[in-house]
């Protein structure tokens, strides 16, 4: 198969299927200076920042598999709102090389605390930063929008912040 076959295939192939389903925690945590930080990771083969995410587990719910994917791929433990902090879409290129749209729920984790060693310790970076620079570092769209409209439910933490510079 040539390659504008195989463009095209993937090309029907995507308009045709639903999306696949995705769920994901945005792990944070309060910093009396910074205020709320979100955690990112990279991803193992593209090296994009992203945040924990992965497929249906059986038998758990969607906040339950958040709350797992953290804990393997950022090695956090935390509690995951059970409600969607909200969506966002990508698309992912399978090992088959076929690349298929994915919707992605994310959930907020509040994270408790960090563990030494996890799953997939050393096969990513983690870096805790704040929801603005996070927004800035991932590429998806939605995502970062997800990202900003967060940090904007905790006002405490810039008054907290506007304190501690002495304000």
């Amino acid at each position: 198969m040539n390659l504008l076959d195989r463009i095209t295939t993937n090309l029907i192939l995507l308009l045709r299927r639903p999306p696949e389903q995705q769920y994901a925690a945005l792990c944070y945590r309060q910093d009396t200076l910074s205020g709320v930080q979100v955690l990112l990771l990279t991803s193992r083969e593209t090296r994009r920042w992203v945040i924990p995410k992965g497929w249906p587990m059986k038998k758990k719910k969607p906040h339950a598999v958040a709350e797992r994917e953290a804990y393997e791929e950022a090695g956090v433990r935390g509690k995951a709102e059970k409600e969607p902090l909200g969506f966002f879409t990508y698309l992912k290129r399978l090992k088959s090389g076929l690349t298929v749209p994915v919707r992605v729920q994310v959930h907020a984790l509040a994270v408790d605390s960090m563990l030494e060693d996890f799953p997939e310790k050393g096969s990513r970076q983690l870096e805790w930063v704040p929801c603005e620079e996070a927004a800035k570092r991932v590429r998806e769209t939605e995502l970062r929008d997800l990202i900003l409209a967060f940090s904007h439910r905790f006002p405490i933490a810039v008054e907290t912040k506007m304190r501690a510079v002495g304000r």
